[in-house]
C-alpha cells in the first residue's frame, strides 16, 4: 500500500525541492503539497479539521519563520510559527496516528563549543530564531513517540528561494567586490541531499523514531562558501572577493555550528 505523505510550508524552498524530485518519480508514496494559503498550521481548528478529513501517513513540516534578524524585533511571529504551529501539528498528528518529520537547525546551539556538535550536546540558543526553533522541538518531543526531528544548518538551494548561493550570484551581476565574513563555520547543506534523507526514511520505513542531525559534511566559513559558489558557476574572475570580519548583525549568530552526522545519514 502506497504511504500517503503531507508536505507543509511547500512554497519553500524544501518543499518545492521535495516537490520536484519525488512527488512524481515515486510511485510508492503519494504526496500532497500544502502552502499557508492552502493550510494555515498556526490556525490549530482548521488543522484538525484538515486532518480529519484527510488520511496521512507522514507529515514533513517544511513550514518555519527563518528571518533570524526579523524575529529579534517581532519574536512572537516567530515562536507562533516555529513553535505554536509545530505544538498544534505535533498535537494533530498524535490524534490521526500521523508519523511526524520536522525540519530544525544548527541555531538550538550557542556556537561556543569548539568541536562540531553532537546529538548529546544540550542546546543553548542566543537568538530568537533559535530560541523558538528549539520550543518546536520540545513540544513534538512532549506530545509524540512517532517523530523525527532533523537539525540542518546553512541550507540552500540552486534553483529555489532566497538564499545564501542565489543572493552571491545576483550581487555579482551588480557589484565589483564582494565583503564575505569568516567569522563563522558551519556545513551548507543543499536542499536535495536532505529531501533525498528525508524521503529515504519514510522509503526505508525507518522505527527508530527521535532526533537527528544532517547536513553536508563540509564544514567551512561564509568566505570559503560563497568562494563555493563562484567557483562552481565559473566567476572567480568576474568579482572580488575580500575577507571580512567587521560584519555585525542584529541577531547574535553562532560561531560554531557544524553538526555530527547521525549514524542513520
Amino acid at each position: 500500500m502506497n504511504k500517503k505523505v503531507l508536505v507543509t510550508g511547500a512554497n519553500g524552498q524544501l518543499g518545492k525541492t521535495i516537490e520536484e524530485l519525488y512527488s512524481i518519480n515515486d510511485a510508492s508514496l503519494e504526496f500532497t503539497f500544502v502552502s499557508k494559503e492552502n493550510l494555515d498550521i498556526t490556525n490549530e481548528g482548521e488543522l484538525l479539521l484538515y486532518f480529519k478529513a484527510n488520511k496521512f501517513d507522514y507529515c514533513i513540516n517544511c513550514a518555519a519563520y527563518t528571518n533570524v534578524e526579523q524575529a529579534e524585533k517581532t519574536p512572537e511571529i516567530a515562536y507562533r510559527v516555529n513553535a505554536e504551529a509545530v505544538k498544534n501539528l505535533a498535537e494533530s498528528c498524535k490524534e490521526n496516528n500521523i508519523t511526524l518529520i520536522h525540519i530544525s537547525t544548527d541555531y538550538v546551539f550557542d556556537g561556543e563549543k569548539i568541536e562540531p556538535y553532537e546529538l548529546t550536546d544540550v542546546p543553548n540558543p542566543i537568538n530568537e530564531y533559535g530560541k523558538s526553533k528549539l520550543l518546536g522541538e520540545q513540544y513534538i518531543q512532549r506530545t509524540l513517540e512517532k517523530y523525527f526531528i532533523i537539525r540542518t544548518s546553512w541550507l540552500y538551494s540552486k534553483k529555489y528561494s532566497k538564499n545564501f548561493y542565489k543572493s552571491i550570484l545576483e550581487k555579482v551581476k551588480v557589484e565589483n567586490e564582494l565583503f564575505i565574513t569568516d567569522e563563522q563555520i558551519g556545513c551548507p547543506t543543499n536542499t536535495e541531499n536532505l529531501a533525498d534523507f528525508i524521503i529515504k526514511i519514510i522509503i526505508v520505513r525507518i522505527s527508530k523514531f527521535g532526533l537527528y542531525h544532517f547536513c553536508d559534511e563540509k564544514a567551512m566559513t561564509w568566505y570559503d562558501f560563497a568562494n563555493q559558489v563562484l567557483f562552481e558557476n565559473y566567476l572567480l574572475d568576474k568579482i572580488k572577493l575580500v575577507k571580512s570580519n567587521s560584519y555585525r548583525t542584529f541577531a547574535k549568530r553562532p560561531k560554531n555550528s557544524v553538526l555530527i552526522n547521525s549514524k542513520l545519514s
